[in-house]
């Protein structure tokens, strides 16, 4: 970002508070990709991510005032966003996910590789508990580093420390274990 955009963003941001409309929307439209993004990955249904974004601009509407910088605002919607999909998840009956299917331009597209791969990981990430769930999508998604991630979740850093060792030691285990299974059933197979 430059100097410029920087001083466009603070700019937008002075004349929401003072109750533009037109630069609430603008604000809106910089950020609801990263906050849509998040909310997608932490309850991987389209329009249950929809909904609580929807939300998220609601309460940042409502709490306007707050915010103190562009800085500041990313860090609230990382924040607000994580919280609400949590306590979504927490409140729905477990049930098996379903992935998602759809190739969506998100806030930070992964990197070329193994397109089946990267289905699984979302399939495991989702399978995950939401707060491990939030750890690992803020920590790889968003590149936010440990103490960024205590700071947003406001949970000690030992604890999102422990959520990321056992939450990439899981997925290992079962993406080891998937690729075991594979192999050793076209191990089995007849041609």
């Amino acid at each position: 970002m430059t100097d410029g955009d920087a001083c466009s963003v603070c700019d937008a941001l002075a004349r929401a508070r003072a109750g533009d409309t037109a630069a609430f929307a603008a604000l809106v439209r910089q950020h609801q990709r990263a906050v849509y993004s998040l909310a997608l990955r932490m309850l991987s249904d389209r329009h249950k991510a929809e909904d609580l974004a929807q939300e998220v601009f609601i309460r940042l509407h409502r709490k306007l005032a707050t915010v103190q910088s562009d800085t500041h605002l990313r860090f609230w919607l990382r924040q607000v966003t994580s919280r609400l999909a949590i306590d979504r998840l927490r409140r729905e009956p477990r049930h098996e996910l379903v992935p998602i299917t759809e190739d969506l331009p998100l806030a930070s597209e992964p990197a070329p590789g193994d397109p089946l791969l990267q289905r699984q990981l979302r399939v495991l990430i989702a399978q995950l508990p939401p707060a491990a769930r939030a750890v690992v999508l803020l920590r790889y998604q968003e590149d936010l580093d440990p103490t960024e991630i205590a700071r947003t979740l406001e949970m000690p850093i030992n604890t999102v420390k422990s959520h990321l060792k056992r939450s990439l030691e899981q997925l290992r285990e079962r993406i080891t274990g998937a690729a075991d299974a594979t192999a050793s059933g076209r191990d089995a197979t007849p041609l």
